[in-house]
């Protein structure tokens, strides 16, 4: 068998994965099923999530084992996760195969959502992302970083803005729920408000359901990590981070979409609604800028 065998209390095998699984917070009760391992891009400079791991597809049995104890032990969770970073890769008849298989094996789940990077989604034709809906994909999670082409090439994102908006469309064509990550601080000091701002007006056009801001804390042994140590790499502090966050609120036009900067990375916790809420999310950020509520300090942030 590869990989790792993760054990229960009491000895039982509860799953096999390979590798530390990555997954969004909003998934914390899902089943974790690993179709992939790695990142078949895996080459962001901020990004240390899989740099360990040679990406690979597992075998459609190692995937079947972990649904199969799944069917077992797991009839509470109504939700699948299907990690690693790169699920949506999979061929069209693998994906309708696993959806079809986690359908009839796990009946109680009402959900199925992924990770899916731009050049992913931008494979799958429109067709194929609403078979894909019907059978049960109901979320995608993107990282889109940035909406600044200088940044996305400086962290060796692989995509521009146009591309990642392009894709964006598409799963929103699909009728599904696409949920947008972004970076503050990823253009550093000297970029750091046109990082923001063309960020804001990427993600008005891309026009998801819902978007996550985190902030950059960079990682020992990632390449940025190395420019950070090496002085290349000048970060924001938390009052330009804020300034940051302030700036990519005020260019975002987008209606219905949950915003959440409540990240553990984050400096000032805030969530709501854009449009309902965005004079509210500006007012809160003016106030931590003016020192009238307090920033979470260094020692609790967190990735």
């Amino acid at each position: 068998m590869q990989g790792n065998e993760v054990f229960g209390p009491f000895g039982d095998a509860i799953m096999n994965y390979d590798g530390n699984i990555i997954r969004p917070p909003s998934e914390a009760d899902s089943i974790i099923l690993q179709v992939t391992v790695g990142c078949s891009h895996n080459q962001c400079t901020f990004c240390g999530a899989y740099k360990d791991k040679q990406f690979r597809i597992r075998s459609e049995e190692e995937v079947a084992e972990n649904i199969g104890f799944a069917a077992r032990y797991c009839g509470r969770q109504h939700k699948v996760f299907l990690a690693d970073g790169d699920a949506l890769i999979l061929s069209q008849r693998r994906l309708t195969a696993l959806f079809r298989q986690i359908k009839t094996q796990l009946p109680q789940v009402r959900r199925i959502s992924l990770y899916g990077n731009a050049k992913a989604i931008r494979s799958k034709s429109l067709e194929q992302l609403r078979e894909l809906k019907e059978l049960g994909l109901d979320r995608i999670y993107m990282g889109l970083e940035s909406g600044n082409d200088a940044v996305l090439s400086q962290v060796k994102k692989g995509e521009t803005a146009a591309s990642m908006i392009s894709a964006a469309r598409k799963v929103a064509g699909a009728g599904i729920f696409l949920s947008v990550t972004v970076l503050l601080g990823l253009g550093g000091r000297e970029q750091s408000l046109q990082h923001a701002r063309a960020t804001g007006i990427a993600l008005s056009q891309m026009a998801p359901r819902q978007i996550a801001a985190l902030t950059l804390m960079p990682l020992t042994g990632t390449p940025l990590g190395d420019q950070v140590e090496n002085g290349d790499f000048l970060l924001p502090d938390a009052l330009s981070m804020l300034k940051e966050l302030k700036e990519m609120v005020t260019f975002i036009n987008c209606d219905k979409v949950q915003f959440m900067a409540n990240h553990a990375s984050n400096y000032l916790p805030i969530s709501g609604r854009l449009g309902r809420d965005k004079d509210a999310i500006l007012a809160t950020i003016d106030q931590a800028m003016n020192g009238r509520i307090a920033l979470t300090p260094e020692f609790y942030r967190a990735l």
